[in-house]
């Protein structure tokens, strides 16, 4: 179940986004660069207060300005894939992945889920994009998240590891049924793997 209201005036561009589910779905914030689209992101993650929200990911409200309610980012159980991962240099990928979640089977096979347990050891100046993003994939869903946050996940990737790549989050929502909003702004990602295609400015 997933319920976001939100506005927000950015400088002259008034941002607006309305999503009313009940089952999850795939979303794509579509728009030219620089309109605002990793903002809307961002104040879903909490990272960045609006003018006006109501957020409820399933049966929890995490944002509502009309009764003052606003869940700490930590608290808000969202996973969030930044543009260029933010994986930590000095980390190994193991080290990485776990850095918000403790060693688990769960961490075990979301490695094995996204062909990355043979990088283990690995450091990420040493990982491919492909493999850097699967690796920061594998970060966003150690903790077992009730919303994925992807910000222009394609954007650094050349064609065919894109096309894996969509292959990919199109299998995560598939086996977790998890609901995933992400930003593009191109039409190919947006029509290639978006249930439903949300289009700003």
């Amino acid at each position: 179940m997933l319920h976001i209201h939100l506005t927000h005036q950015l400088k002259a561009t008034p941002l607006s986004i309305q999503i009313n589910d009940d089952k999850p779905k795939i979303y794509a914030i579509k728009g030219p660069s620089g309109i605002g689209k990793t903002t809307i992101l961002n104040m879903i993650a909490g990272l960045r207060q609006p003018d006006n929200a109501f957020i409820q990911v399933n049966k929890r409200i995490i944002s509502d300005s009309a009764h003052a309610i606003d869940v700490k980012i930590q608290k808000r159980n969202i996973g969030y894939l930044f543009q260029d991962y933010q994986l930590f240099p000095n980390m190994n990928v193991y080290q990485n992945i776990t850095f918000m979640a403790q060693p688990s089977d769960h961490i075990d096979k979301l490695m094995k889920q996204l062909n990355i347990d043979h990088l283990k050891d690995q450091y990420p100046m040493r990982l491919s994009g492909g493999e850097a993003q699967r690796v920061a994939l594998a970060r966003t869903l150690s903790t077992k998240p009730d919303l994925i946050l992807l910000d222009e996940p394609f954007s650094s990737l050349d064609d065919s590891t894109k096309h894996e790549s969509i292959q990919l989050v199109q299998r995560i929502f598939e086996k977790w049924q998890i609901s995933i909003i992400f930003v593009t702004h191109s039409n190919y990602e947006a029509t290639s793997l978006a249930h439903e295609i949300i289009t700003i400015g």
